[in-house]
């Protein structure tokens, strides 16, 4: 399975244009564009994943760089997502006194 980083996404880009743009290249068996969770507004970028690593690997080759809705898309393979740790300084803190 290659997970494929698709950055660069002009804001009207759908998963079906972005599919039918690597679908060129291979089998898609998932894409997803990525939206800010307030405003549901896509944030220019995605994920595709394509089961063949070869195709993958000549789709990434293929399509980094190439114009989508008049954007070069940035294409790479997918870093593993980074593990969050627990906590953080934004909660609610109470004070001692």
């Amino acid at each position: 399975m290659k997970n494929i980083f698709v950055g660069n996404l002009s804001f009207r880009a759908t998963e079906d244009s972005v599919r039918s743009l690597f679908q060129t290249h291979g089998t898609v068996d998932r894409v997803n564009i990525v939206t800010d969770r307030e405003t549901g507004q896509p944030r220019g970028f995605g994920f595709v994943e394509m089961s063949d690593d070869h195709e993958g690997d000549k789709a990434i080759a293929a399509l980094n760089g190439a114009d989508l809705d008049g954007r070069a898309l940035n294409v790479n393979e997918a870093r593993p997502k980074a593990e969050r740790s627990g906590g953080g300084g934004g909660g609610y803190r109470a004070r001692r006194w």
